[in-house]
């Protein structure tokens, strides 16, 4: 004989969270196992938050400023970790020819579109068909062949298709596990390949500055972008990473220049900070 009591099923399976797994009971000789819901890092609120402003994502003067700002330094760094990575010559035309890459959570395509013109072969992805619709309009227009597609990074692992480069820029901190998220990213990394992720960092600092400084005071972004309790530290980015079998092997910050208007590049890390790991 057994008897199992399942407790907290008061909202239909299909919403319960990927931690809130239905607690089981069971006195006896038999073990009953209720399968957990499917794991995906999409966290609906994000998804329509971002989807609101999705029209402004190539206003450099709009909702999106400060990724315009900040997108220069953010590609020098993939561009020139890249290339002592695969061994490419920056002089040449197109010298990621025959790399493939793949952005995770593009938004509108403001890394993926400069990134093409460098010569990677881009897939990009991202929970919002709002921003995938703009992303591939742009992309269009500029005449460039991105494979934009509508999905979380999960929905990948069931294929084979496997990326030379693999990148998770400011979208870890909207994710709904962090871990997972981490987990399933690394592993989409190819052999030899490479993983470059940005995030912001959890200190006083960042919670002064990223959160209250740019929402509230400065304006930069719209009140309720961040959650600041979401904020993820360097340390456990990099854990996540290792546990995926990735290797970290660079880490930098990135700082306002208040005097010049513009990011640099920095070892500042107690706000934005960017993280390169590679796969043996």
């Amino acid at each position: 004989m057994h008897l199992v009591a399942l407790y907290r099923l008061n909202k239909p399976f299909s919403d319960v969270g990927q931690h809130e797994y239905t607690r089981l009971i069971t006195v006896g000789f038999n073990l009953m196992i209720v399968q957990p819901p499917p794991s995906t890092s999409v966290l609906p609120d994000e998804v329509a938050k971002f989807s609101a402003i999705a029209d402004e994502w190539w206003d450099p003067q709009g909702k999106f400023k400060p990724l315009h700002k900040f997108n220069p330094e953010r590609i020098r760094y993939v561009r020139d970790s890249m290339a002592a990575h695969f061994s490419r010559d920056l002089t040449q035309p197109n010298p990621f020819h025959g790399l493939s890459l793949l952005d995770v959570g593009c938004g509108g395509g403001l890394i993926a579109e400069p990134l093409a013109r460098l010569g990677f072969n881009v897939t990009a992805i991202d929970a919002s068909d709002k921003n995938i619709g703009v992303a591939k309009l742009h992309a269009a227009k500029s005449g460039l062949e991105i494979n934009y597609d509508c999905m979380p990074p999960e929905q990948l692992l069931d294929s084979s298709q496997r990326f030379d480069v693999v990148l998770a820029l400011e979208v870890v901190e909207h994710v709904a596990d962090v871990t997972a998220f981490l987990n399933t990213v690394g592993r989409l990394v190819a052999p030899g390949g490479a993983l470059v992720g940005a995030t912001l960092n959890r200190t006083l600092k960042s919670l002064a500055m990223a959160k209250f400084g740019a929402e509230y005071v400065l304006r930069w972004l719209p009140i309720g972008t961040h959650d600041w309790r979401k904020f993820v530290r360097p340390s456990e980015l990099a854990a996540g990473l290792r546990g995926s079998g990735l290797a970290v092997q660079d880490l930098k910050g990135m700082s306002y220049d208040l005097f010049r208007d513009r990011w640099l590049i920095s070892d500042d890390l107690d706000i934005n900070y960017m993280m390169l790991a590679t796969r043996a």
